[in-house]
């Protein structure tokens, strides 16, 4: 039965519609609906006359059990979904017509073990699967992942990124939440005045999705480890290289995947030219075949190697007519075959002159250095700020390693090498950090 509740264009004398119910077939929107003991009475009603052609509305038919009625089928689904599940009791006395017994198995039968409904939801599970089978992403279990300490190496590295908290030390725009601390909504406040915070609101949100926006870009992209990722960029050739450093800027246009392929296809562009252009200087060369090739490019070595011992004959000869510099280039070769490093660089005769001292006069953070640093940041051209702040990083990782070594100081600093050298060794000199 139905409710007149269900049927509010229906004054039908009786409180409830019993099945089977009449239908005007003439009257509507919305449908017009009579019971059986008004129809029988010609009952009219507005626009509805005795005389419209009617329909019979019943639900009294089998669906999936000879001996079970639609709307019995109805009402066992209704009863289970009031009782739950399982409390076949309960649903038996809403029903009151069917036995415990009779809902349990008719439900199991024709619900839960129909061989249709479960052919169904398979075909829906299997196309759910095969929806998210590219983007899903199996789960394997992982070592317990680093927690470098706060200003540390690696946590410089990582870029104060928290593994374990999958978050950063620093944010982005990281005291954007000062601008609300504070706001206060009351009642009183004008239009304008709310208006006005409820700007600042929205100017806080959007600072928020631009930080969520970044943080994902260097997860997506790796950029998390940047040695890492240097060392994977350095795996190119130069030329591929310079692409990479132009095209970064787009990589979060298109996804880390695509950006990854794009580079490496150009790489595999530049290989193939590169191998294409020597192809063609054998055949330019006159060369036919592979065997051949190897031997044009053993005696193109040799060539080579032979020129590169004339140039250093002419290097020889620059430096001997001053005693003093030839015998620093002995010593100096000296060292290099000996597996040491030059100690004495070679001085230049060819008309170069060396960049003047930096003049420190107005630059800011001057009036901080010594003497003797002053001297340093004049002759390595360092401005003050930037000295200063290596040193104190400096200061930092051998206070937290006990000593530092030369290329944990190269890490730090990236600069170039023969500064990083200079300022290592002046602060060794004045005690400021030790050797590891």
């Amino acid at each position: 039965f139905m409710t007149l509740g269900s049927f509010d264009n229906s004054p039908c004398c009786s409180s409830y519609l019993m099945e089977p119910y009449i239908k005007c077939a003439e009257c509507g929107p919305p449908p017009f609906f009579l019971c059986l003991q008004c129809f029988t009475r010609g009952f009219e009603y507005k626009k509805h006359q005795s005389d419209h052609t009617y329909e019979i509305m019943t639900s009294d038919f089998p669906v999936l059990d000879p001996s079970w009625t639609a709307q019995e089928e109805m009402a066992l689904l209704e009863a289970v979904m009031d009782c739950g599940f399982g409390n076949w009791q309960d649903v038996a006395n809403q029903m009151c017509t069917k036995s415990k017994e009779e809902c349990e198995k008719h439900y199991m039968k024709h619900f839960i073990n129909n061989p249709l409904f479960a052919s169904t939801l398979l075909n829906l599970k299997q196309a759910e699967e095969a929806k998210t089978a590219d983007t899903a992403i199996p789960f394997h279990s992982t070592d317990d992942p680093p927690r470098p300490t706060f200003d540390s190496l690696l946590s410089r590295d990582m870029a104060g990124y928290m593994p374990a908290r999958a978050d950063f030390i620093e944010e982005f725009d990281n005291y954007a939440e000062w601008d609300l601390r504070d706001i206060d909504f009351v009642e009183d406040d004008s239009d304008i005045l709310h208006a006005l915070k409820m700007a600042v609101v929205d100017i806080y949100h959007s600072r928020l999705k631009e930080r969520q926006r970044r943080k994902k870009i260097i997860r997506d992209h790796g950029l998390i480890n940047l040695r890492k990722f240097q060392l994977m960029e350095r795996r190119y050739p130069k030329e591929v290289q310079d692409l990479y450093e132009t095209m970064r800027r787009f990589a979060r246009i298109v996804g880390p995947v695509e950006h990854d392929k794009f580079i490496e296809s150009h790489a595999l562009e530049f290989e193939l030219r590169r191998e294409i252009k020597r192809l063609q200087e054998y055949r330019t060369a006159g060369i036919t075949n592979f065997c051949s090739a190897r031997t044009y490019d053993h005696l193109k070595k040799t060539r080579e190697e032979e020129r590169l011992k004339r140039t250093m004959l002419s290097e020889v000869l620059q430096y001997i007519q001053d005693s003093s510099a030839c015998q620093q280039w002995l010593r100096r070769q000296a060292d290099i075959d000996s597996g040491l490093s030059p100690s004495i660089p070679l001085a230049s005769n060819s008309g170069r002159r060396s960049a003047p001292p930096l003049n420190l006069t107005g630059l800011p953070g001057t009036e901080k250095l010594n003497e003797k640093e002053k001297e340093l940041c004049q002759m390595v051209r360092l401005v003050p700020g930037a000295y200063l702040e290596y040193k104190s990083a400096l200061l930092n990782e051998c206070n937290k390693q006990g000593g530092l070594r030369l290329a944990q100081a190269r890490a730090l600093i990236k600069i170039d090498v023969n500064k990083t050298r200079k300022i290592y060794d002046f602060l060794i000199r004045e005690g400021y950090i030790t050797k590891a």
